[in-house]
């Protein structure tokens, strides 16, 4: 299992989003737990971006919906949450 780091930043995104997505609830938190205990689960179609946000991966929430985190370090044991939204508004 890895360490989840929810930055001041990320908690207000997120908290704006689920606010307005509270539909989205439960979904948010398998796909959060499915995270925690694997990063690469295919379930969550992880993968690297690219350009301006070279270093950064972004995980699905649901077809429409990324989660943007960076590793913290080389050994992947903890992450920080960067962005949760659609394509186009984390990318």
């Amino acid at each position: 299992m890895i360490e989840v780091i929810w930055d001041e930043r990320f908690k207000r995104i997120f908290k704006k989003w689920i606010k307005k997505h509270p539909d989205l609830f439960d979904e948010v938190k398998f796909k959060l737990e499915l995270f925690c205990n694997d990063p690469f689960d295919p379930i969550l179609k992880t993968h690297s971006l690219r350009g301006e946000l070279s270093g950064l991966l972004a995980s699905r929430i649901t077809f429409q919906y990324r989660l943007v985190f960076a590793f913290k370090d080389q050994s992947h044991k903890s992450v920080v949450l960067i962005n949760i939204g659609t394509h186009e508004e984390v990318y």
